[in-house]
């Protein structure tokens, strides 16, 4: 009976199925995670706001729109600010979450973990971590791996149309199980990789952010604490999720996933301190260019012109998505989360655009894409 009231709880917390109409769910106490400790003294903005009419329509129409947060960040000032934050989020300390932003962030994890000279850089073979022994993963190049063309298509991932997390033909969840369970699945043990194309996934993120774990070991807090709290200046507390649900079954679990959960301002002091690294000569601004310059061409055959920054850009690198349709000639850094959360950098314009929602039925092109479209 024990063993049938463990089963039903792991089937219902590991198979989730989603569509574009459905609203995100703010599952955050069910997950164990990182934590970084805000700020006291933490980067404030400054602020010179202006109504737009386009974005407070879609803010005020939030239950049809999804749209909950916009912020719009230009030459040093926040010039749009609006918000109508649903009361769950509210009640959980106004933390929202990034999806798949959160692949984004997790290279910047890897960047910062290899300039603190953890990793030597994104050549590496991935050929000293037990871990993707004898799986199609072992011995590949990491930079490979940080653009999603690891040769996996045949195990997980969108080209063959099917979602990001869930292994082909399977209801099994990748971020739900420790990354260790996941790589001894008999889809992955002895599987040998596939031709190296584009496969937007989850797993390939997992394993990139999991072997930063990996390779700083005892030190990995201590690189979060860096990142988000020195650098970032964060004033609210973040949180990075592990990849254990139900705790009970895999209570020493210390692999992570990809989802983050921080305020609206954090997201933004984030995404100002990746545009600074980048217009910097530091090491970090350095990987940033270089997974700019290593990007690989999506080879869409069509694109969808008003939902999103994935399917809207045309190359990817280093979990990031580059060259928006009409505006290749652009350094446009692109992260884009399921439900419509997106995040646009434009490092030499020095704007920034951090967006939530609830799900992703707002017009995108009017209050996304040309802003940036129009921006002098």
């Amino acid at each position: 009976m024990k063993f049938l009231v463990i089963l039903i709880i792991f089937f219902q917390f590991s198979y989730e199925v989603r569509s574009d109409h459905d609203k995100i769910i703010q599952d955050f106490h069910i997950w164990k995670k990182y934590e970084v400790k805000g700020l006291n003294k933490s980067y404030e903005f400054k602020k010179n706001l202006t109504k737009d009419k386009d974005v407070i329509n879609e803010i005020q129409n939030s239950k049809k729109t999804g749209l909950i947060s916009y912020i719009f960040y230009h030459n040093d000032e926040i010039i749009i600010d609006e918000q109508s934050l649903p009361e769950y989020v509210v009640k959980h300390n106004n933390l929202l979450l990034s999806n798949s932003m959160g692949k984004s962030l997790s290279s910047y994890i890897l960047g910062h973990a290899i300039c603190e000279g953890y990793i030597k850089n994104v050549d590496v073979k991935l050929d000293d971590w037990s871990l993707l022994k004898n799986t199609l993963y072992e011995g590949q190049s990491l930079i490979d791996v940080l653009n999603m063309q690891a040769g996996d298509h045949h195990i997980i991932g969108e080209k063959y149309g099917t979602r990001d997390v869930f292994l082909h033909g399977t209801s099994f969840n990748i971020n739900t199980f420790p990354l260790k369970d996941v790589m001894e699945l008999n889809m992955l043990r002895n599987s040998k990789k596939k031709s190296k194309v584009y496969n937007y996934n989850g797993l390939a993120t997992n394993i990139i952010l999991n072997y930063a774990i990996f390779k700083s070991g005892d030190n990995f807090q201590s690189l979060l604490d860096k990142i988000f709290r020195e650098k970032a200046k964060i004033k609210d507390n973040l949180y990075l999720h592990k990849s254990t649900r139900v705790n009970f079954l895999y209570p020493n679990s210390e692999s992570a996933w990809f989802q983050f959960h921080a305020t609206r301002y954090d997201y933004l002091r984030i995404s100002k301190t990746i545009m600074d690294d980048w217009n910097s000569d530091n090491c970090v601004g350095k990987y940033l260019k270089t997974i700019y310059e290593r990007r690989i061409k999506k080879n869409f055959k069509d694109y969808n012109k008003s939902t999103h920054i994935h399917p809207y850009s045309y190359t990817y690198g280093g979990q990031f998505h580059f060259d928006l349709v009409g505006m290749r000639k652009r350094k446009l850094l692109g992260l884009d989360g399921w439900g419509g959360q997106q995040i646009l950098i434009d490092v030499e314009k020095k704007a920034i655009l951090v967006l939530h929602s609830t799900m992703n039925h707002y017009k995108w092109k009017k209050i996304v894409y040309n802003k940036f479209k129009n921006l002098e």
